[in-house]
């Protein structure tokens, strides 16, 4: 049985969430031949605070935008 972990930092919707567990699985279903309800995903969110990259906490290198992400057209 697949079990997929996946860290990130914490921000997505509970539909992002549950697209992302549910694409996942998908994919690892397919890749390795197991049947869906076989896999196992977890996923684990950590704070902007808790989250460092190149030695400094997101929640200070990113202010008020942690996940990166751009904005929309």
């Amino acid at each position: 049985m697949p079990m997929v972990q996946i860290t990130m930092l914490e921000g997505r919707s509970v539909e992002q969430k549950h697209a992302l567990i549910r694409e996942v699985s998908e994919a690892v279903a397919r890749t390795v031949a197991v049947p869906l309800d076989r896999v196992r995903v977890a996923l684990y969110e950590v704070s902007a605070d808790d989250w460092g990259i190149g030695g400094v906490p997101v929640s200070v290198s990113r202010p008020g935008n942690p996940l990166g992400t751009s904005a929309a057209p």
